[in-house]
């Protein structure tokens, strides 16, 4: 019996094929939870529920009427949501004085208002005194919430912001069996940052500031949401920094990615 037996979950951002979101929810599917997954493309959803057969449904997390609806749906369709993953970002890697308002906005609706609606949706079905059966939230954060990174500003602002929303909800409703909690991966190998892998020499920046010698994977980030999903976890309000100990150490400053690309590039192996 999987440890999450007889559990329901609901996973956002699971619309890029082999993405974080889609790890996730297999391995809550391994656990033994029935899972519905969510984003804004249909025909990846689509395909991977197909795949897998777990439950999927669209969903835009900027459009609140969208989120409502979304929760609305999984609470029927999966008789009840007690493992919700907010999986969803947008990795912009822009200079500060370079970001426009559009894109201040745009990361915004989708990496702090957004989930701070799903967060309230989430609590309305959950919360013992409304019906529900409490439950764990697991917010999908970053390393780079605690530690900087250049041109990374609007991205790190608003994960930061989230975490801070997490611990608002997991100490205003545990007594409704709620229990809230972030993960902050660090450099993962995921679609999102695969034109970055490309680059050679950058990824291998990085690894200097792991104490444990290596990047992160989907697959670590899915056994911290087990963790944090059973009903064993006694944990609320937490970040976990799920990231080898990049937290005890630093990002690279740009003049290091720079030497490291440039050494790269002039390698026979980067030429």
């Amino acid at each position: 019996m999987g440890r999450l037996a007889g559990k329901t979950a609901l996973i956002l951002g699971a619309s890029s094929v082999d993405n974080m979101g889609q790890h996730i929810a297999r391995r809550l599917m391994v656990e033994g939870a029935k899972v519905m997954v969510s984003g804004r493309k249909a025909d990846v959803l689509e395909a991977f529920a197909g795949a897998t057969g777990c439950l999927w449904a669209p969903c835009d997390l900027t459009d609140p009427g969208s989120v409502e609806a979304l929760v609305d749906a999984a609470g029927s369709r999966l008789g009840g949501i007690d493992i919700a993953v907010n999986a969803t970002g947008w990795g912009l890697l822009k200079p500060f004085l370079d970001t426009t308002g559009e894109e201040l906005d745009g990361m915004i609706a989708l990496q702090f208002a957004g989930p701070f609606r799903l967060y309230q949706a989430l609590v309305r079905k959950m919360a013992r005194s409304r019906g529900g059966r409490g439950g764990s939230i697991i917010q999908i954060s970053s390393a780079t919430a605690t530690i900087m990174l250049n041109d990374h500003a609007a991205y790190m602002g608003t994960k930061a912001g989230t975490d801070h929303v997490i611990r608002c909800v997991a100490n205003e409703f545990g007594l409704e069996g709620i229990r809230a909690n972030s993960i902050s991966p660090g450099l993962t190998d995921t679609p999102m940052n695969a034109d970055a892998k490309q680059v050679p020499g950058l990824f291998e920046a990085f690894l200097p500031g792991y104490p444990l010698g290596r990047w992160g994977t989907s697959d670590d980030v899915a056994a911290a949401v087990v963790f944090l999903a059973e009903d064993e976890c006694f944990m609320t309000g937490e970040n976990l920094q799920v990231n080898g100990g990049l937290t005890l150490r630093r990002n690279p400053r740009p003049d290091e990615i720079a030497a490291s690309i440039a050494a790269a590039s002039s390698s026979p192996r980067g030429a």
